[in-house]
């Protein structure tokens, strides 16, 4: 059985995207899968995040593997990881539907990241867009929310209102989460026992459940 491939997609930049890659990546290896990332963005943020893991675990010591592909060979690449891997892991850029469709198409799942914010939510409308016109599962996934904001609970109902899943795990906006991006780790390895990585953990279970609908 191949393994299930998880595409974070947004055509808006600054969702972090990159950060939802890399800890998804690996709480899903610590969750006990072979994992392997592919970065599909030009600007190879996840690249510099994996050389930086390399720098303080060691080559061998990262957990995971990693590639890079562009435009259609993201779907060869993906299918071919997805031989020898549980979980593969796309991180796509934004602004390019062309470099980010092959991507998508592959999916077992994509989840988009976005920012509880009324902008933010309209400018996801051209992935969620994509996404159909692909035919793929998909779940949006809240991010950097303010704990007991009005604000978010107003775009969560806005979402509700738009008939797309979502996940019911928020990640919060915790500083945590881009410092422990800087020395290639994630937050559940600086911070094990936070409510970022609880966070974390949690949306990795709801995202493995809904692998396996």
């Amino acid at each position: 059985m191949s393994g299930r491939i998880i595409t974070i997609a947004q055509q808006k930049g600054g969702s972090g995207k990159t950060t939802l890659a890399a800890h998804l990546a690996v709480a899903l290896w610590r969750g006990g899968g072979r994992v392997a990332l592919l970065d599909c963005d030009p600007q190879g943020s996840l690249g510099e995040w994996y050389e930086a893991r390399e720098q303080t675990l060691g080559e061998t010591g990262t957990g995971l593997s990693f590639r890079t592909a562009s435009g259609w060979g993201a779907r060869r690449e993906a299918r071919s990881l997805s031989r020898d891997y549980d979980f593969v892991v796309i991180d796509t850029p934004p602004k390019s539907d062309v470099e980010s469709r092959p991507a998508i198409e592959v999916a077992s799942l994509v989840a988009i990241p976005v920012q509880p914010t009324p902008i933010d939510l309209w400018a996801t409308q051209p992935t969620l867009d994509m996404v159909a016109k692909e035919g793929v599962p998909s779940l949006l996934v809240i991010n950097r929310a303010q704990p007991r904001a009005g604000l978010t609970q107003e775009i969560t109902e806005a979402i509700r209102a738009l008939g797309h899943p979502a996940a019911s795990t928020r990640l919060g906006n915790r500083v945590d989460f881009a410092a422990s991006m800087g020395e290639g780790l994630t937050i559940l390895e600086t911070t094990p026992g936070s409510k970022g990585a609880e966070e974390v953990d949690a949306l990795a279970a709801e995202l493995k459940t809904h692998l396996r609908d």
